[in-house]
């Protein structure tokens, strides 16, 4: 970003603008629909990107990626921060029974929700058929009412959009 501080809000304002209603949503998916969080974590990104705009300029990747990789890792570090002050060393492992704690899951989940949205109708159709319900491509056939070829090009295009639209939120290998 230049030096000249007018041409440094007009590119904030322009990056607020161009990205900030999908970076709330995302934002509201993260924190479980917590308004006040969510707030909080879309002006953490927007004051990252303000303090790294060169790093925006330089990236290969979508601006809008690099905005919700940042408010994923913003949660993230929030939740293990928590966690972190919770725990505490001990002589002996207290004896009580363990819980799962699927936070990692859900956020995986609201990321993954998100990323079939983008998909077009056929697409998703076929992938919830086949991978959520577990069907077989013909009874997925049956379902859809389309021939059992269709049902695996779809399925080979819709996981290939699928990943495109994962890594568009921000989700690498």
């Amino acid at each position: 970003m230049s030096d000249n501080p007018a041409s440094a809000a007009a590119v904030m304002r322009e990056l607020h603008d161009e990205h900030a209603a999908a970076l709330w949503s995302f934002c509201l998916h993260l924190t479980g629909s917590d308004h006040a969080h969510a707030e909080d974590v879309a002006q953490e990104t927007l004051l990252r990107a303000w303090r790294n705009a060169s790093v925006l300029e330089e990236s290969r990747g979508s601006v809008r990626s690099w905005l919700f990789t940042v408010a994923r890792n913003i949660v993230i570090d929030e939740w293990r921060s928590k966690r972190s002050r919770r725990e505490f060393p001990t002589d002996e492992v207290p004896d009580t029974s363990p819980t799962s704690d699927r936070t990692d899951e859900l956020l995986q989940s609201w990321v993954v929700a998100e990323a079939l949205t983008r998909l077009s109708e056929e697409h998703r159709a076929v992938l919830l058929e086949c991978y959520y319900r577990g069907r077989s491509v013909a009874e997925a056939s049956r379902r859809l009412g389309v021939p059992e070829g269709t049902v695996k090009s779809r399925t080979h295009y819709a996981l290939r959009s699928l990943r495109l639209a994962l890594e568009e939120l921000g989700v690498t290998r």
